[in-house]
């Protein structure tokens, strides 16, 4: 079954869920060895979730941002790494598919591709020299033009995904211009390779290893935008990352929970879910996710319901979904493990996990400094 034959929002989440029910158990391996889950991807793929948010024309499904938050926090609860890595080919699809930001035959051909076989997108922008593109560093990637096209070399970070990426959309500075393009390029081009440099102790299986191109060679026509300075526009699909981190804290509330309302040292009557002091951390981790569901989806909805001119304002309320959603993530990881005790730092327990993914939020764009200055301008 394909979850783009299906007709309504709960239909697919019921699959989504179905689907990604392995992925829990896979995850711990996956971090400690840190690996790339490929089956996980192989079954979104064979469900046809990449295609999803694609507009109907191009075959998709055409979901609002409100349900690909909801689908994606489905995958957070499951495994973090899957769902934040899923989450940038889902939301850039969508935003390109809405918005006809590139030539459309050249987007169609691509969309085509993610229809049959589940082809996967990605941005590659972060360089070792600029840091987070959303800091506004001149990337160091540069694109010659040629007679017949373009010649593109540099490296590029934290290209999440990069096992299994089809394509990437890569950030170079033109030559000889100021300008600065997104180019398309497709895994199968020469000189491109993967250097697997990604070490981190968060989000493991992201494989957002270093993208290396070295005199790769594109068409005239995978120029596919012109960057422009001045202020950025508002990008609703951002919301993926803090849906993720909300999976990872709901993740995270469930453990704690069960685990509170069965251990029974043999010091209390009952478990330890009677004691007041477990009880208000259970409420407190409640409170959290309480309070960051309806932040997220109240935005998102707002999103939706909007025009263009009402999602242009909308960059700094975007921005505090994220540090609020992530920070509370944050917290409610924390409370977990104050509940769990000491055995959450055991190896085998799936919260030091969570409480290491989470942390890589903070890592995620907009920073919150720019957030909280973003804020502080609107006052």
């Amino acid at each position: 079954m394909k979850i783009t034959e299906l007709q309504t929002m709960e239909k697919r989440a019921d699959l989504l869920r179905k689907t990604v029910a392995p992925f829990t158990d896979r995850a711990a391996q996956h971090d400690r060895d840190s690996t790339f889950p490929h089956e996980n991807f192989d079954e979104l793929k064979n469900i046809g979730y990449p295609a999803l948010t694609l507009p109907k024309k191009y075959g998709g499904s055409g979901i609002s941002l409100s349900e690909m938050l909801y689908l994606q926090a489905i995958i957070g609860k499951a495994d973090g790494s899957t769902a934040l890595s899923i989450g940038w080919h889902m939301g850039i699809m969508k935003h390109l598919g809405e918005n006809n930001i590139w030539d459309e035959n050249k987007f169609a051909s691509v969309a085509k591709d993610v229809v049959a076989t589940g082809s996967l997108l990605n941005n590659a922008a972060s360089e070792p020299a600029t840091g987070s593109p959303t800091r506004g560093g001149k990337p160091e990637t540069y694109a010659k033009e040629t007679q017949q096209g373009w010649v593109i070399n540099g490296r590029k970070t934290f290209t999440t995904l990069a096992p299994v990426l089809d394509y990437f959309v890569v950030s170079a500075s033109i030559d000889g211009t100021d300008d600065i393009g997104n180019f398309l390029v497709q895994r199968e081009n020469t000189g491109v390779s993967i250097d697997e440099t990604w070490d981190s102790i968060a989000m493991r299986a992201t494989g957002s290893h270093d993208l290396v191109l070295e005199n790769v060679h594109v068409e005239k026509d995978d120029l596919v935008e012109k960057l422009t300075g001045g202020k950025r526009k508002a990008t609703g699909w951002l919301l993926h990352i803090p849906a993720c981190y909300l999976g990872i804290a709901r993740a995270a509330q469930d453990y704690a929970n069960h685990f509170a309302r069965n251990y029974s040292p043999n010091s209390i009557t009952g478990t330890i879910s009677d004691l007041p002091n477990v009880k208000q951390k259970m409420g407190e981790m409640e409170l959290a996710i309480l309070e960051s569901k309806h932040f997220l989806f109240s935005v998102a909805r707002k999103w939706d319901e909007s025009d263009e001119s009402i999602r242009q304002t909308m960059g700094p309320e975007l921005g505090a979904v994220k540090l609020s959603v992530v920070n509370k993530a944050l917290h409610v990881v924390d409370l977990a493990m104050r509940i769990v005790g000491a055995r959450s730092l055991s190896e085998k327990n799936p919260l030091q996990r969570y409480y290491r993914d989470v942390r890589a939020g903070l890592h995620n764009p907009p920073m919150d400094d720019m957030t909280i200055m973003n804020l502080a301008n609107l006052v």
